[in-house]
């Protein structure tokens, strides 16, 4: 008898012993998986909706983490070589039913068993080749969410910057504005300070000379009002002269 199993494939495995659900359930979710990358296979297991695939998906990550840290193989490089489920011990259990028969419950259980593959060098560059003529990286979902949390910082990043620039653009706008007032506030100021600069006052003579005209002006209108009375009085006296005359003539 041999030490080791003669149908056994090369890899890193992992087994998840007494599953709490049928071999059969579990082989319907291996099918999906077998033959696929670790990042294609951890995909279909997060968007599969069968009850079996959590469990799945963690003896797949297992088999993952012993490759990394038993053989320092990165999981870019690993791909599902065999996947497969047996049946476990079966728990039977009772139920009553009528006329006091009893039914029997079988709870059915599994082992599952992943192992790993390391691509071969030509494989490997046939694959990264491929990937690189259609733009796309490996389908891992902790990759894929590395790469989204990096391009949201830069993109938070990007926005902190613009909102920063356009703060210190407004502030600057405000500055300028604030400058242009003071200028224009101190233009306006030196400009009344000038009008009252050029407006002269009246001088003592002129003021000297203002009040002699005006008393002329004084004078001459009392000189006419009085020789207008004078002229009055001649016209008021001058009947009175010939009313006498032709009294005398009568006479």
């Amino acid at each position: 008898m041999t030490g080791t199993k003669t149908n056994e494939r090369p890899g890193v495995r992992a087994q998840h012993r007494h599953a709490g659900f049928s071999a059969t359930k579990a082989r319907e979710v291996l099918d999906l998986i077998r033959g696929k990358s670790v990042g294609e296979a951890r995909t279909i297991l997060q968007f599969c909706d069968r009850g079996a695939a959590e469990p799945i998906a963690k003896v797949l990550d297992s088999a993952v983490a012993n490759a990394a840290n038993n053989n320092d193989i990165p999981p870019e490089e690993l791909f599902v070589a065999t996947a497969y489920a047996d049946e476990g011990p079966t728990l039977k259990r009772w139920r009553p039913r009528a006329r006091g028969r009893a039914t029997r419950i079988r709870k059915r259980t599994c082992h599952i068993t992943i192992i790993v593959g390391r691509y071969s060098v030509e494989d490997l560059n046939r694959i990264r080749a491929r990937q690189a003529r259609t733009g796309r990286t490996a389908p891992d979902a902790s990759a894929s969410r590395a790469r989204r949390v990096a391009r949201s910082r830069s993109k938070e990043q990007a926005a902190g910057s613009t909102e920063d620039t356009a703060e210190s653009a407004e502030a600057l706008e405000e500055a300028h504005d604030a400058e242009a007032t003071d200028e224009v506030v101190r233009d306006s100021s030196a400009e009344s300070a000038e009008e009252g600069n050029d407006t002269v006052e009246p001088t003592d003579a002129e003021n000297a000379a203002d009040a002699g005209a005006t008393d002329e002006v004084v004078k001459d209108s009392s000189a006419g009002s009085a020789e207008d009375a004078a002229a009055d009085d001649t016209s008021d006296a001058e009947p009175d002269d010939g009313a006498e005359n032709v009294k005398k003539d009568e006479d």
